[in-house]
């Protein structure tokens, strides 16, 4: 790993913001702090000492799924304590034996982790690749398979910063009947009617299941599963990770909910960042550093390992918080930068941002 410059280690933030999805900067956010200091004063509990299905069922929880389910226009939200714990839960107990899952291959850790730990056969697709999926289902149902097919991708991928073909993975789950599972990370709060994500125009069909993190954009920690009845009901019944853990912290859920709630009352706020998105775009263009994705996620491919830590270094010594990524996180040979846009910065420090990209890589564009 030292060869090869893999090693991993922790670092402080430190500098301007480029490397946290804290897209909508409600994690510091005065109205969320408040919100949570307002529910300590009126009694709401740190820990839900215990739990959903003993004494750790709260009302703070019970709130914020009923205002969820109604925010995200579905039947019915279920509130998990992080978004790798759902995407895992969900895919070691809907999919069953002499089902098939369908996964993308960039989709993300937690999802490929479910998939290999859960009862189902599975199949890597192509990314974003609408005939891979259909060709995967056909060969499958060519070798006898007669269960219930399962796709599962990211509306928006966290390390290409690209999207998904959501009208097509929509027509072909119709067309299978199959169920479509779709991790909306990096995209609630950011797209979508009021930030309710790329899937809001689909919500409430019954083959379809959506994970809304609430650790990035929302500010907070969690995860919503918003889903049909009959699925959230197996889910609570079935699903080892939500039965024997302790439940979130109900504080947890009070920001939660005041999230979804700035989300509608403050619409400027995707508004600013949807802008602050096209400026940066813009000015990468303008210096020769365009990007292969259009969203708030800008991947600068380096390739090398070594190279791509080293301008990570270079770019954090003159002020900026931006991480290098490499393998396993990313295929070999594709290390970068991740340079994610947030509102914790404005236009004048992503100009600067670009500025020394461009100086630090000089020698990368003719």
């Amino acid at each position: 790993m030292h060869e090869d410059d893999r090693l991993r280690g922790l670092k402080p933030r430190k500098g301007t913001d480029f490397a946290s999805s804290d897209y909508l900067a409600l994690a510091s956010a005065p109205r969320m702090k408040k919100a949570l200091f307002t529910a300590l004063e009126v009694g709401t509990p740190i820990g839900a000492g215990g739990s959903r299905l003993l004494r750790g069922n709260c009302e703070e929880h019970e709130a914020l799924e009923a205002d969820a389910a109604r925010f995200f226009r579905a039947e019915t939200a279920l509130f998990f304590g992080g978004g790798y714990i759902a995407n895992f839960a969900v895919l070691t107990t809907l999919p069953q034996q002499g089902d098939l899952l369908v996964l993308d291959a960039l989709a993300h850790a937690s999802l490929h982790e479910g998939a290999r730990a859960g009862r189902a056969e599975f199949q890597i697709s192509g990314h974003n690749d609408v005939q891979s999926i259909e060709d995967t289902i056909g060969d499958w149902r060519a070798r006898g398979g007669r269960g219930r097919v399962w796709i599962v991708v990211e509306s928006l991928y966290s390390m290409d910063g690209d999207f998904a073909p959501l009208k097509d993975l929509v027509a072909i789950a119709e067309r299978q009947e199959a169920f479509l599972i779709v991790d909306e990370a990096h995209a609630t709060g950011v797209y979508g009617e009021q930030g309710r994500g790329l899937t809001a125009p689909y919500e409430g069909r019954e083959n379809l299941l959506v994970i809304h993190t609430c650790g990035k954009a929302l500010g907070a920690a969690g995860a919503l599963i918003t889903a049909s009845g009959v699925l959230r009901d197996f889910m609570v019944n079935r699903c080892r990770p939500f039965i024997f853990a302790t439940a979130p912290s109900p504080l947890m859920a009070v920001a939660v909910r005041e999230a979804t709630l700035i989300l509608q009352e403050k619409p400027d706020r995707q508004r600013r960042l949807i802008d602050l998105i096209d400026f940066a775009h813009r000015q990468c263009a303008l210096c020769g550093r365009a990007s292969s994705s259009n969203s708030q996620i800008v991947p600068y491919v380096v390739g090398d390992n070594a190279r791509a830590m080293r301008l990570a270094s270079a770019l954090q010594a003159r002020g900026f918080d931006i991480r290098g990524i490499r393998p396993p996180t990313v295929p070999v040979a594709t290390a970068r930068l991740r340079i994610s846009l947030t509102l914790n910065v404005g236009q004048d420090d992503v100009s600067d941002m670009i500025d020394a990209l461009v100086e630090e890589t000089w020698g990368d564009v003719q």
